[in-house]
Parts: structure tokens; C-alpha cells; sequence
């Protein structure tokens, strides 16, 4: 299913992204000019984020056999990359010059946006590209990283605001899903057939809901303030991130497969879920709205660029 990256143009891989897309902006149109507003979208978010994404992570890992001899280079290589980007978001206010010209509160709240990710995007996009083996794939690196990731978004803001994030880690369905995912699958364990098909429905129910959601929850407003922060965290998440990720799947020799998703891995748009976390604890939720509505929009450029480089 893979194309030969070096035949196949970028257009290609913009027009594997236009039904996502599509759906982010019929999210965005319906709860701005129709009468389901922001009210019923939350509860949708809810819906994903507590029941249908989470059994889509947890039927996608343990369906088919993980073979950790496999696949251990591709997650290696996606956690180096996470790794990166995570530690260049945590240096930006101590390069020169650089945080006189943001908060401290906004950096803790914002700092996410550098290295999270679309988990909606990488399992419709990475089906798309390679199929059940690409689904697979991602699936895996989201059980990975999600938990670690999540604990590196969840840090500054507690240290900032100096609460604990234990018990906000313990209770987030994506880790829970994802752990046990991985767990069962190492286990040996494999759904009975009689159940397969309403497991296979409601995880397939979450990516449209959950793209139309991220849709819903744009916002353009809080883009004018702290634009130096909001461009470095940006040029991490969607130029930066790609670039390492080619030299690491260069280094550990992937496979056409495994380095088509960990490039589209690298390029994707950040969690829609980031302005929730951040409104959560107590922090300015619409401003970092507005970077994941940027940063949603700059994927259509930077998933068709990292792509295209292999």
C-alpha cells in the first residue's frame, strides 16, 4: 500500500489528509452556525474521551500479535523523537533573549504543543497509508507515548502551579486504555469473534466524532499575544520534529512501513485535548486553544512535507 516516497509528489499526501480535514472544518461550521453549539460538543469530547477513543486504542493493540523484537527499533525511534522535542520545548525560556517575551504560566501551559499529538489524525491517516500494519504500528507508539507524554505535559503546570499530577495520570482513559492494551497483548489475549464486530463499531465511531470535536473546539481569538512562544512551539512541533525523525529512521534503518508512520508520527497536529488539560488546571485554556487550532491548520502542510522527505 506504500507508495515509492521517491515517485510519489506531496500533492499525494495532501489529498490523504482532506477527509480529516474535512471533518475538523464540518466540526468547526456546524457548532459555530448551527444549533448544536459548544454545549453539545463538550459532551461529544466527553464521549471520545472517555469511552470510544479509549476502546479504539484497546482493540487496535491487542487485535493482532506485537512482536517486540519487530518493532522495537520504530518505537525507539519515535520515543527519541518525542524525547527531543520535549526537551526543546522545556529549553525555551532559558535560550537568550527568548523569556522576556513570554510568561512562565504561559510556557507551562503551552509547552504541550511542541510534542503531543493528534492520536485522531495518526489512526485514520496511519490506516490509510499502510493499513492494518500501519494501524498496528501507531497504535503502539500511541500506548507508548501517550503516557509518557502526557506526564510531560502535565509536569510544568503542576510545578508551576504546585499541585500534584499522580492522580491526574492514574485516571486518563487513553493511559489506561493504552497500558492495559499492552498488557493484554503480550498476555496473549485476542477478542472472541461473537464481540468483535460492536468493539470494531464504537472505535470506528471515535475518529469521525473525535476529528468533528477538535473542529468544534477551534478557536482563532487568543493568536495575537505571546506570538514568539507560539511560533518556537509551532516550528518544533511541525518543522523540527519531521527533521528528527528522518535522521533517526535513516540511523535505525526502518522499514518503508515503519518510516512512512514515524514521519507522519512526527508531523502531526497537536492534541485537540491539550486546551482542555491546560483549562483543567487552572491555566489560560484559550490560548492554548488557539495553538491547537494553529497547529490543526498547519498540519495540511506539515504531514505532506514529512512525508514527502522519505
Amino acid at each position: 500500500m506504500i507508495q515509492n516516497p521517491n515517485k510519489t509528489p506531496p500533492l499525494y499526501y495532501a489529498q490523504l489528509l482532506i477527509p480529516d480535514f474535512s471533518l475538523i472544518l464540518c466540526g468547526y461550521l456546524i457548532c459555530r452556525f448551527t444549533a448544536l453549539d459548544r454545549a453539545v460538543w463538550s459532551q461529544v469530547e466527553k464521549l471520545v474521551f472517555y469511552f470510544l477513543f479509549p476502546v479504539l486504542l484497546f482493540s487496535s493493540i491487542v487485535k493482532s500479535p506485537i512482536r517486540l523484537d519487530e518493532v522495537s527499533n520504530f518505537v525507539f525511534a519515535g520515543l527519541l523523537t518525542g524525547v527531543c522535542t520535549v526537551g526543546l520545548a522545556y529549553a525555551l525560556p532559558f535560550l537568550p533573549g527568548f523569556k522576556s517575551h513570554f510568561s512562565s504560566r504561559d510556557h507551562a501551559a503551552s509547552a504541550q504543543i511542541a510534542f503531543r499529538f493528534n492520536s485522531f489524525i495518526g489512526l485514520a491517516l496511519a490506516e490509510r497509508l499502510a493499513g492494518a500494519p500501519g494501524l498496528l504500528l501507531i497504535s503502539v507508539l500511541i500506548g507508548i507515548c501517550v503516557p509518557l507524554f502526557n506526564m510531560a505535559a502535565v509536569w510544568p503546570m503542576a510545578r508551576h502551579g504546585k499541585t500534584g499530577f499522580m492522580g491526574e495520570l492514574l485516571r486518563n482513559p487513553f493511559i489506561i486504555a493504552t497500558v492495559s492494551g499492552l498488557v493484554c497483548n503480550l498476555l496473549g489475549f485476542r477478542f472472541p469473534d461473537w464481540i468483535t464486530p460492536t468493539v470494531s463499531r464504537i472505535g470506528g465511531a471515535s475518529i469521525p466524532l473525535g476529528l468533528m470535536a477538535a473542529g468544534a473546539g477551534m478557536q482563532f481569538a487568543t493568536l495575537a499575544r505571546a506570538k514568539t512562544l507560539a511560533v518556537s512551539l509551532l516550528a518544533i512541533r511541525h518543522a523540527i520534529a519531521p527533521v528528527i525523525a528522518l535522521g533517526l529512521s535513516l540511523l535505525f534503518k526502518l522499514s518503508p512501513v515503519q518510516a512512512t508512520v514515524l514521519m507522519m508520527f512526527s508531523a502531526l497536529p497537536t492534541a485537540p485535548t491539550a486546551y482542555v488539560l491546560a483549562a483543567r488546571m487552572g491555566f489560560d485554556g484559550g490560548y492554548v486553544a488557539g495553538l491547537v487550532t494553529l497547529s490543526t491548520l498547519l498540519g495540511v502542510l506539515s504531514l505532506p512535507f514529512a512525508l514527502s522527505l522519505i
